[in-house]
């Protein structure tokens, strides 16, 4: 059965001080609703996901809250809380693609949230999701661990800081037109190579804030879906690999194998080639880590993906633009929300609804990696 995208909700990412957790959640739900005229009655299921809540905010038992505090609780509408570390918004939206496809469910909701601010060290809660007594109990956090893998990819392949830096240029220089992105301002290669070092070669500027916000999509089946919305975007395919926890353990620190797998897969199932896919939201959780996705994805050979940066081939307006959101990096990283809001952008793009960073695109790719790429998340979306 195929299955639609007919709503899209998303909150402004950030330090969202004055708002709850509660609030961004219900804030996304309803743009989403409001999006294709339904009411929250009509929803058979809600998937959510959500990476730590018990540590960020010390608030279990999320998605009964959700339904509850969304006025859902007395129609007994099931809801699930999905965790898959940065890549648990993705993995809500590919259970809420199989219950719809299934046929299980004819309307449900994949939402996904995050609210990091109120916790004392949100990168340390951010780096349980790497290997705890194998990486972190030696002193390896996230950033640690991607700028291992940035400083082999720059003795393999000449990758320079320049290279990582103009990630970061071009993913700003997106976000300028993104009302619900945290840094709507332009950065130059020399600002970020002057910015403060996190884990040499990584500096400040290299690496996505941790945000607060909450990011919501309504799927439906075929029939619904045309009965609802003027303009249905449909999922292609939907699939999720997994590769060993710590980097200790895999044969090439240069692939992320669970990425590889997960979109050669995808592509199987939507018949279609890394060269057909418009427009494409990825995982920047560090400016390597999307120079690692060019390469994963079959945008590029392994290797050459720091070609496509220098070359501007993944620019608004170059072969394959990639992030036109301004990614993690610079619309900001709300770890749960991430991969939801990550499906919200393609399906604006796929509409023709994004404004001054709208591309020409029929065909959309987003990947969603947890951690430091042990799961990965591919959805394809046409229009």
């Amino acid at each position: 059965m195929r299955v639609a995208v007919i709503g899209v909700g998303c909150t402004e990412f950030g330090e969202l001080w004055e708002k709850s957790f509660r609030s961004i959640f219900l804030e996304a739900g309803i743009e989403a609703l409001m999006d294709c005229g339904i009411e929250g009655k009509e929803i058979g299921a809600i998937y959510v996901g959500n990476m730590s809540g018990g540590k960020f905010i010390d608030q279990e038992h999320i998605a009964a809250l959700i339904a509850d505090h969304a006025g859902l609780a007395e129609f007994g509408i099931p809801a699930v809380r999905v965790e898959n570390a940065d890549a648990s918004g993705g993995s809500a939206f590919r259970q809420a693609f199989m219950a719809v496809a299934s046929g299980m469910h004819d309307i449900v909701i994949a939402a996904g949230v995050e609210k990091v601010t109120d916790s004392v060290d949100p990168m340390g809660v951010l780096s349980t999701s790497v290997d705890q007594e194998w990486e972190r109990f030696v002193g390896a956090n996230l950033p640690a661990l991607y700028a291992i893998i940035a400083r082999r990819h720059m003795h393999e392949f000449g990758t320079t800081e320049e290279d990582l830096a103009r990630v970061a240029v071009k993913n700003h220089k997106n976000a300028v037109h993104n009302p619900k992105a945290q840094f709507r301002r332009e950065i130059r290669v020399e600002d970020v190579l002057s910015s403060e070092v996190v884990a040499d070669p990584l500096r400040v500027l290299d690496c996505a804030p941790l945000s607060d916000g909450a990011s919501a999509v309504i799927l439906a089946n075929e029939e619904i879906a045309r009965k609802l919305c003027d303009t249905p975007v449909f999922v292609e395919a939907c699939t999720q690999a997994s590769d060993y926890l710590a980097l200790q353990c895999r044969k090439d620190l240069l692939t992320m194998k669970a990425v590889v797998k997960a979109s050669k897969e995808a592509y199987r199932i939507a018949k279609l080639e890394p060269k057909q896919i418009d427009v494409a939201e990825v995982h920047d959780s560090f400016t390597i880590a999307e120079i690692l996705a060019y390469e994963d994805l079959g945008f590029a050979k392994k290797g050459e993906g720091a070609k496509l940066i220098r070359e501007g081939e993944t620019e608004i307006g170059g072969k394959i633009p990639v992030n036109p959101s301004g990614g993690l990096k610079a619309c900001g990283h709300a770890v749960g929300a991430t991969g939801i809001r990550q499906i919200v952008e393609l399906v604006l793009q796929l509409r023709g609804e994004a404004g001054k960073r709208q591309v020409d695109a029929e065909k959309a790719l987003a990947l969603n990696v947890g951690g430091t790429g042990a799961t990965a998340v591919v959805t394809i979306l046409s229009r």
